[in-house]
């Protein structure tokens, strides 16, 4: 790799001239593609990241009800109206009226399909009047989608009439079309403010590292490329149907970016300072830091971007339509910084570094003498340093003792709103069950109404735990074979005991279904509760599955950069103690100091992914290093010159990476806080306590031992090669030795037909997607080659990983075109044809064959 990258060095960093090609194409890039794309605001999808999956019960009762009973696909607003004084019931009945008459008159927004409220339907009075009669319930059926911006205008309106005629009573706009805009607007009004804090903070923590006001403003111009373009290109994918993309997840793209940018932006710029020490050359400088890093800034960008690909294994969209976007994001990021970043250093030239000028800029690379301090203590006391920094880990997920769950969407607001207020006052005025009743569906092959089942199944519900009451009589379908029962639980309709109570509330209509003597009848129950109780399902099976892979994928891509099979296991370790500390005191103070009903419902595999894929981030760094520093210096020694090395630098991004996801706790969302609050916590254990303390102290301990079974010996070199000679030795490349393979034959056919395998789903996928005129039948097929391409492509990933472990790839040009090639449809394909024409995979006559593994540099 080494040659080619040397090659691609020169050529984009070989002077000044080049240098400002590299900028300009970027800079065109991104206003080529901010003048044509749509806006990313206009193409998210904030509503499927709240629902199950679309094979859940919950959806399918939900599609029966739409299909079954026209009219139903409409999103309700609820208009609450409490009377006041002596005669708060008259008030009530008279502010209903006026606005159920001016919700039905011709000037009512668009949206708004038919008004149910005690003017319009006297017999509905029983559900829309309180037992005190001081308050009515007016329901407002609204069609359109609740993330377009018309409807959200139009609850607007609706809740300008309501309030206009509410005279002297109380009123309130809740439902969920009321909550869904409040969502919205919660989550618009935090944006702006968090990119400014986020920027300000950045620019402010760079300010102060480099002490120099130009080269403070290089990594920020360089997240600002990667984000215009990462959002554009993220906009366009959008538009076509090909990912989606929330409020929410957009907000986490903007400190993810701002934080890894300048954590690869100070990881460079400090390896050029380093080189500047010893070639006067800038441009060689830069070349040197460039590559002296490469490897170490390919493995984080990778390792976070299978991390989020990982994430499709979900079920639940919430989960799994949040890792393409931020994958795209972190990969367009790591290309600037590779590129654009040194390209823009080289060409402001000697002022980058005013007003200290290059000499002191390159004398801070040699490490502060805290670092010095900190490496002697690990030197001295490894057993008791270890031993303290674990208990003190093991104490801080004690915290997880009070860990508990929330699902209640308006809870999680840390601003008053509404929909809000409208929801407290349904749970005092008539129950809390009633803001969100549930629907029993039970459909079967004959027409129930000529059955004992509607009154077998309305007293079984009736007599059911947990419920407090059921509607008298039954909705039916057209062809009666479909009954619907509207159900009101006696709990919050997202509290726990609510989630808990649908499962039994299934298993009682069933039971009284099968007893009037109706068999293999389908029961369904949709509703609020409903779809929450599927979506904490998913996320607790998705929860599960997402940590196996990321941790199979961070550990793959540890084997693979340190060439050892025990430092993954030892540095995983730590990132599982450092995950569980985390989400122990995240615990303790959001809910027991802040008081909080529980953690959001996604932050706990949020946490998981992002800090075991950012938090590895410094054991690459430093365990890379250590594996240089092998080179010249015996494995005590060598820990202590990567931990000098590498403390400042290393402290600094992670104090920006903290702080970038500090700002997410500026956002008025439970979520959002909790995330912003467990990333700095984490990021901050992991940075100050874990990389420089822990880790070293475990390869200070297992000596010769730390990277087996690499030893020491394997890694020294006779005379470490200066900086000059290292830029103007001739490099060619080797040419590619014989693929011989260590790995079995049976490990390189699984490879080759794992690669078919994921084209031809690929090909399904993709036929099924373009034969838009056979819906049911495409339907099908999409989601039948949907999650056969999901499981080829993590099976392809796993195995590439496999295959370049064996064959000693390393993370060079052939393991990221192997990875890449999973992306394009039927670039696994050509990838094998390439691979064994080239010598990179072993011919067939090979294929079983054990012989020397190829060690060329050009594909390391």
């Amino acid at each position: 790799m080494q040659p080619t990258l040397s090659r691609a060095l020169r050529c984009l960093l070989g002077s000044k001239k080049r240098a400002a090609a590299v900028v300009a194409f970027w800079v065109l890039i991104a206003g080529l593609l901010a003048g044509v794309a749509p806006t990313l605001e206009s193409v998210e999808d904030n509503a499927s990241a709240n629902l199950p999956p679309a094979a859940s019960d919950s959806m399918k009762a939900r599609d029966l009800i739409r299909a079954e009973l026209p009219g139903q696909d409409a999103i309700p607003a609820i208009v609450v109206v409490r009377g006041e004084g002596a005669d708060a019931g008259t008030r009530a009945e008279e502010a209903v009226e006026r606005i159920s008459t001016a919700l039905s008159a011709d000037s009512r927004p668009e949206q708004v399909t038919g008004v149910i409220s005690t003017a319009t339907t006297p017999r509905a009075a029983a559900e829309l009047v309180s037992e005190d009669r001081d308050t009515q319930l007016v329901i407002v059926p609204m069609k359109g989608s609740a993330s377009d911006e018309s409807f959200q205008d139009a609850v607007g309106e609706v809740r300008a009439l309501a309030a206009d005629r509410a005279g002297s009573t109380e009123v309130a706009v809740t439902g969920p079309a009321g909550i869904a805009t409040d969502t919205v607007k919660v989550f618009s009004s935090g944006d702006k403010v968090m990119l400014l804090a986020t920027i300000l903070l950045v620019l402010f923590i760079l300010l102060a590292i480099y002490r120099s006001p130009l080269m403070a403003l290089v990594p920020l111009l360089a997240v600002g490329v990667a984000m215009r373009v990462a959002e554009t290109t993220g906009a366009f994918l959008a538009d076509a149907g090909l990912i989606t993309v929330s409020s929410q997840t957009a907000s986490i793209m903007t400190v993810l970016l701002f934080g890894v940018g300048t954590d690869y932006a100070l990881i460079i710029t400090a390896r050029y300072r380093e080189a500047l020490l010893d070639e006067p050359d800038r441009p060689r400088a830069m070349q040197v830091a460039v590559r002296r890093t490469a490897e170490s800034v390919l493995a984080s960008a990778s390792t976070i971007v299978l991390a989020m690909f990982a994430l499709l294994a979900a079920v639940s969209p919430a989960l799994r339509g949040f890792g393409p976007y931020l994958a795209l994001g972190v990969a367009v990021m790591a290309l600037v910084a590779f590129t654009f970043l040194p390209a823009l250093i080289l060409l402001l030239g000697k002022g980058v570094f005013w007003p200290g000028g290059v000499d002191k800029a390159a004398a801070r690379s040699r490490g502060a003498g805290v670092w010095h301090r900190i490496a002697a203590l690990v030197a001295r006391a490894p057993v008791r340093v270890a031993s303290v920094v674990i208990a003190l880990l093991v104490a801080m997920s004690a915290g997880l003792l009070g860990y508990q769950e929330s699902f209640n969407t308006l809870s999680g607001f840390r601003t008053a709103t509404e929909s809000e207020r409208g929801q407290r006052l349904v749970q005092e005025e008539f129950g809390p069950g009633e803001s969100a009743p549930s629907t029993v569906v039970i459909r079967a092959a004959e027409d129930l109404r000529t059955t004992s089942v509607p009154a077998d199944v309305t007293a079984a519900l009736t007599d059911a735990d947990d419920v407090s009451r059921v509607d008298e009589r039954p909705r039916f379908s057209e062809d009666g074979r479909t009954a619907f029962y509207q159900v009101v639980l006696d709990h919050d309709p997202y509290s726990s005991q609510a989630l808990d109570a649908i499962g039994p509330l299934t298993e009682t209509a069933r039971a009284a279904t099968d007893a009037a003597g109706v068999q293999d009848a389908t029961v369904l129950v949709g509703g609020e509760t409903a779809q929450t109780a599927d979506i904490r399902s998913a996320l607790d099976r998705d929860t599960l599955i997402i940590v196996i892979l990321v941790l199979v994928i961070v550990t793959a891509v540890l084997v693979l950069l340190l060439r050892s099979l025990l430092a993954p296991l030892y540095l995983v370790g730590t990132l599982i103690l450092s995950f569980l500390a985390t989400l122990g005191a995240t615990t303790f103070f959001t809910l027991t100091v802040l008081g909080d009903e529980g953690l959001g419902n996604r932050v706990t595999a949020y946490i998981f992914v992002f800090l075991v894929a950012l938090g590895v981030d410094y054991n690459i760094f430093i365990m890379s290093r250590f594996k240089q520093e092998l080179r010249t210096l015996p494995p005590g020694k060598a820990i202590g010159a990567a931990l000098t090395r590498t403390g400042g630098v290393v402290s600094s991004a992670g104090l920006i990476l903290a702080a970038t996801f500090a700002v997410l706790m500026t956002q008025p969302i439970r979520e959002l806080f909790q995330f912003g609050f467990a990333m700095a916590f984490g990021i901050l254990l992991d940075t100050f306590v874990i990389r420089p303390l822990l880790v070293p102290a475990l390869v200070r301990l297992l000596g010769d031992h730390a990277l087996w079974p690499t030893r020491p010996a394997a890694l020294s070199e006779p005379s470490a090669p200066a900086c000059p000679a290292e830029q103007t030795a001739p490099e060619a490349d080797a040419a590619p030795a014989p693929a011989s393979a260590p790995a079995s034959g049976r490990l390189l056919r699984a490879f080759t037909w794992i690669a078919v395998i994921e084209a031809c789903t690929w090909a399904g996928l993709l036929t099924g997607m373009y034969l838009k005129y056979i819906p049911e039948t495409t339907e099908l097929g999409v989601r039948v080659f949907g999650a056969l391409h999901g499981a080829a492509f993590i099976v392809y990933v796993l195995l590439t990983l496999l295959v370049a472990l064996r064959l000693k790839w390393g993370l060079g040009r052939t393991t990221l075109f192997a990875l890449l090639a999973a992306i394009p449809p039927f670039a696994t394909i050509a990838f094998e044809i390439w691979a064994r024409r080239t010598g990179r995979l072993p011919g067939p006559d090979a294929v079983g064959a054990v012989g020397t593994a190829r060690t060329s540099p050009d594909v390391r």
